[in-house]
């Protein structure tokens, strides 16, 4: 009995052979051609963490062509970082190959720099420069003036000072008396009474007797009387709020830092908070 479920259609072996490689394409002996590419596939770490990269916002504004595939963020920056760090050690083992360079280049420019520095300025005494005759005249200037201002500066100081200006041009009187004039306005140096109107400072230090001792005023004065010394007199007032020592008739003080005062033509000194007073003669047992 013959099947009526027989098909009259002859299929070939290469037919079959494709048929059964699901269209697969096949070589001359029938059997099928494997593409050697792989393929790779990402894993689940991986791909979970390209998902979280693409929702992230910074992942989101990077999509460029330039990203690495296949890798994070955070891997990619470090990527691209050790590139940078390779390329900066290529360059400088490039410009290292020049010895000493480096040390050559300090040194060139550590002597450019101190190349135009003046030389120190040698410090001479001036009286070195003076003949023996002018020499002479100064030091015997320099022993007559600090007799004169006592207080202010060493007679070594003074003797410098006049051999300088003698030095410059200047005759030996002429510096005496601009020497002079400068030690009077030194801080500290006494000046006689008699010039305190011509001292071109606020402040003096005068040292002299209690002459005279007068009724205050004010009850804003403390003391006000006259001091004298071998060049002359002048009128002082202490305040009360100087809080100053009080002084008696025939003492022999010293004030240091009086101020200067005029009224009506005549000076004046002051003694203040800022002022001081001394006694000079205070303590000297073996003159008693």
């Amino acid at each position: 009995m013959s099947s009526n479920n027989a098909s009259g259609k002859v299929v070939s072996v290469d037919e079959q052979a494709f048929e059964k490689a699901g269209g697969q394409a096949v070589d001359e002996d029938g059997f099928p051609v494997v593409d050697e590419t792989p393929e790779f596939e990402a894993a689940v770490e991986q791909e979970t963490q390209a998902k979280v990269d693409a929702n992230h916002p910074d992942g989101i504004a990077d999509t460029s062509e330039d990203r690495i595939h296949g890798v994070t963020l955070e891997q990619e920056e470090r990527i691209r970082a050790r590139e940078a760090e390779l390329e900066r050690i290529s360059a400088q083992a490039e410009l290292g190959t020049q010895d000493g360079r480096e040390q050559r280049t300090r040194e060139v420019v550590s002597e450019q720099c101190g190349r135009d520095e003046p030389a120190p300025a040698e410090r001479t005494d001036p009286r070195e420069k003076l003949t023996q005759e002018e020499l002479a005249a100064v030091n015997e200037q320099a022993m007559r003036i600090s007799d004169e201002v006592q207080g202010g500066w060493s007679r070594a100081v003074v003797a410098k000072q006049l051999a300088e200006k003698v030095e410059r041009g200047r005759d030996v009187t002429k510096a005496v008396l601009e020497t002079l004039e400068e030690l009077k306005a030194a801080p500290g140096a006494i000046v006689p009474i008699a010039d305190v109107p011509d001292v071109p400072v606020g402040e003096v230090t005068v040292e002299g007797e209690i002459i005279e001792l007068w009724s205050p005023s004010s009850s804003a004065i403390q003391q006000v009387g006259l001091i004298a010394d071998d060049s002359g007199k002048i009128k002082f007032t202490c305040w009360e709020k100087s809080g100053q020592t009080v002084v008696r008739e025939g003492q022999t003080v010293r004030f240091r830092a009086a101020a200067k005062n005029w009224y009506e033509g005549r000076c004046s000194i002051a003694l203040t908070g800022w002022s001081r007073i001394e006694f000079p003669e205070r303590g000297r047992w073996w003159e008693e």
